[in-house]
């Protein structure tokens, strides 16, 4: 449960702090009028962010490993796609969140709104889905942090493929190719 708290707040903060304060200060703009285009912009923008949640991954991963004794009964692949797709999702949120704001402030109570709340009560970290309301039921369905809760814990404890967690990598994709 922690991957999805500890990557989502990461991910999502981040990169709307920092895009945003290059919105604040006009070298966002600047940016924008050199040849260079705008997907490799983006790219650039979030390939670091990328590393460093990965990086972030790996120090939850043997922290749960090593000083909790959480086996891993999963293939890593797995487990690094499903983290890959939920970077893609998370990345791509604190990015629209920053272009939309553009301010360092609304960036960082839109991130907490989006991506805090959403990530600790709505995922399955502290309720379970299934006893939630029903009308919060079908909203957790459009929220990333849930089906990366369903591919954590399928690969940790339950050993889950690539088919078993067909449903919750594919919504992720889906998720992660619309934002």
């Amino acid at each position: 449960g922690l991957f999805v708290v500890v990557t989502g707040i990461v991910s999502v903060l981040l990169t709307a702090l920092t895009v945003a304060r290059e919105w604040e200060t006009g070298s966002m703009e600047l940016l924008l009028s050199t040849p260079v285009q705008p997907m490799e912009i983006i790219v650039g923008k979030l390939a670091p962010y990328m590393v460093l949640c990965l990086t972030a991954v790996g120090l939850i991963y043997g922290a749960a490993r090593v000083g909790f004794g959480v086996p891993f009964n999963g293939h890593h692949g797995t487990f690094l796609l499903a983290c890959f797709l939920f970077l893609t999702c998370t990345l791509a949120q604190g990015l629209l969140i920053s272009v939309l704001t553009r301010q360092q402030q609304l960036a960082m109570q839109f991130s907490n709104l989006t991506g805090l709340l959403p990530a600790t009560l709505l995922s399955g970290f502290v309720f379970p889905v299934e006893s939630m309301p029903i009308f919060f039921r079908y909203f957790t369905a459009i929220l990333p942090a849930r089906w990366f809760m369903v591919a954590c814990r399928g690969i940790f404890l339950k050993g889950s493929g690539l088919i078993d967690l067909a449903v919750p990598l594919s919504v992720l994709a889906l998720i992660g190719s619309t934002l």
